[in-house]
């Protein structure tokens, strides 16, 4: 549940990015001078050709980012039932500091002079819309494969009645234990095509994704395998008929 906490600052962060990129792309003007020193600070080049394309697959990852937050924020306020697990300190302050980082990363992706470009639907490519509905794709499945989970712990009538641990089926948990951080990597994954493949930085964020999300699934496939003996032999720990 403390990861609630996590989206909200990414919520009001992301949020506010999306604005000051919306007006520096939309309506003319400039970056907030904090944004520009902090491009300088990481090497981006204030003088950097003015790339319509390069400015719009940004803008359109950042509009992703903030509605995958307000998506997870909403399940996790209406959606999950959380056990009474605890988080480390540590974990915390570093979730925290990453949902900050994460959209201040894509937003140093654009040069500090971002103006308005061409028109919109110029702009628009086909691994935008490639990586559009692969987000949309993987964002379904892993709302389907939470609410699975929470389902679990309710009743029929939506109650919760406990807050033990049970073997989910349907959906993607046919085939891996934790579809729902495969989905994630999927997400992020997504976000990379919509900016074109090319983008070197955020490729290090996916690959940030990968084992964080590996190790967090093959923990809870353990778990499944040492407290359900009668747990499916043929599911992976998190990438289908792979991992």
């Amino acid at each position: 549940r403390w990861f609630t906490h996590f989206y909200v600052v990414s919520v009001l962060w992301n949020g506010f990015l999306l604005i000051c990129l919306f007006r520096a792309k939309f309506l003319g003007g400039l970056l907030p001078l904090w944004i520009q020193h902090l491009h300088h600070a990481l090497g981006k080049d204030s003088q950097a050709e003015d790339m319509g394309n390069e400015q719009f697959s940004v803008f359109l990852v950042l509009v992703l980012l903030w509605l995958h937050s307000c998506r997870r924020l909403a399940e996790c306020l209406w959606t999950s039932v959380f056990s009474s697990g605890v988080i480390h300190i540590v974990q915390y302050c570093f979730g925290l500091g990453y949902y900050i980082a994460v959209g201040s990363t894509v937003l140093c992706q654009v040069p500090t002079n971002v103006r308005k470009g061409k028109e919109l639907s110029v702009q628009i490519c086909w691994y935008h819309i490639v990586g559009v509905m692969m987000y949309i794709w993987a964002s379904l499945h892993q709302h389907r494969c939470l609410v699975i989970l929470a389902n679990l712990r309710k009743s029929k009538s939506g109650k919760v009645v406990n807050l033990s641990h049970s073997v989910p089926f349907g959906d993607w948990f046919e085939r891996v234990s934790c579809p729902h951080y495969f989905a994630e990597l999927l997400i992020y994954v997504s976000m990379t095509i919509t900016l074109g493949f090319h983008n070197v930085t955020w490729w290090c964020v996916v690959m940030y994704v990968l084992f964080n999300q590996a190790l967090a699934a093959v923990l809870c496939h353990e778990f499944y395998q040492k407290n359900f003996s009668s747990y499916p032999k043929h599911r992976k720990a998190f990438i289908p008929f792979v991992f």
